[in-house]
């Protein structure tokens, strides 16, 4: 089967096309026919590491922690999936070297698959993953909000979502209308301006013009609920000037720096909680909560994709897999697919 692999950290250059015999599942685990595999930053993070030519401590990896396609053998004991279901990935690269979704075949154990409802393409399976469940972690974490997403979860919550045209903007900002909330989000451009809104954003705020904390005040007099944040170093002082008493900002990246200084009595005079999260360490618990609540939005057709809904698409072969790296390390606007089945067929 083909797989790309990398045997030392770097450049998009040091993935390479391998040919390798195709792997059986064990216990607990199924193996996957990937038809799309999904490209996320911190794959690419991973592939850099914390210099050029770092040694890994693995022989090689095989890239990209999100995916889609159909299950086509399953290990001893699994009963939750059959041969021929059709299923999307989360975290798949994280569990072993060989895991990633860059390959034509990919095993992994059954907490990482979930089952994608039929009518469903699996290029948006393959954009949930990372993105969708980052989103919906972030919008669950509030100490007066829910711990679990459905419709009117969220209802009378005003959500702002920092950098609305990105892949986790884009499903916080589904996610979040969809459990009800008001949703208003912040980019730096009326192109992307447009993106955010064609994803569901009542209010779209560019913060490269104007003030945007008088904006977002005038839209939420109150304060909001719950921020979304990529970039917290930069965007700490417009948090603090726009959050509620009680309110919560869930930071899920490092954008713009990673030293973040607080005042903390203004901070604790509004009770406010900072918290920070991580796919890799949240625990099985969340993924499972994420996933079951990702699916039943999949469900009421609440995650679509493509430019009219906000997230434009840009595709590759698995051939390609350097050049989407490189895509998304360069901040493609959209979500990067690597495409591996010659039967596939495009989501229109």
């Amino acid at each position: 089967m083909r797989q790309i692999v990398y045997n030392v950290t770097g450049a998009p250059e040091v993935l390479h096309l391998v040919e390798r015999d195709i792997q059986f599942p064990a216990a607990d685990e199924v193996r996957v026919c990937v038809m799309v595999s999904g490209v996320n930053p911190t794959d690419w993070k991973s592939r850099r590491g914390s210099k050029d030519g770092e040694a890994l401590p693995f022989a090689e990896v095989v890239p990209n922690q999100d995916g889609a396609g159909v299950i086509d053998a399953i290990g001893e004991g699994v009963t939750e999936f059959a041969v021929g279901d059709r299923v999307w990935l989360m975290l798949a690269a994280w569990q072993r070297a060989s895991g990633g979704t860059a390959q034509d075949h990919t095993v992994v154990s059954i907490d990482r698959v979930r089952h994608l409802p039929d009518g469903v393409s699996f290029e948006l399976g393959a954009s949930l993953g990372v993105p969708a469940v980052t989103a919906h972690r972030a919008l669950t974490v509030s100490e007066d909000g829910p711990s679990r997403l459905a419709p009117g979860a969220l209802a009378g919550k005003t959500v702002l979502v920092a950098g609305g045209a990105g892949a986790v903007g884009h499903a916080a900002i589904q996610l979040a209308r969809w459990a009800g909330a008001t949703v208003i989000t912040t980019i730096s451009s009326s192109a992307k301006a447009d993106l955010a809104t064609a994803a569901g954003a009542h209010h779209v705020v560019n913060y490269r013009e104007g003030n945007a904390a008088t904006e977002i005040r005038a839209l939420a007099p109150n304060g909001v609920d719950l921020i979304v944040e990529v970039s917290p170093v930069q965007n700490s002082a417009l948090n603090l000037a726009v959050i509620a008493n009680r309110g919560s900002i869930a930071v899920y990246a490092n954008n713009g720096g990673d030293a973040l200084i607080l005042d903390i009595r203004s901070h604790f005079s509004l009770n406010i909680r900072y918290q920070f999260l991580l796919l890799y360490t949240v625990g099985q618990a969340a993924l499972d909560a994420a996933a079951e609540d990702i699916t039943a939005a999949l469900l009421d057709d609440a995650l679509p994709i493509g430019e009219g809904a906000g997230l434009p698409l840009h595709h590759f072969t698995l051939e390609e897999t350097a050049a989407a790296h490189a895509a998304v390390e360069n901040d493609i606007v959209g979500k990067v697919l690597i495409t591996l089945s010659p039967t596939f067929q495009r989501f229109s």
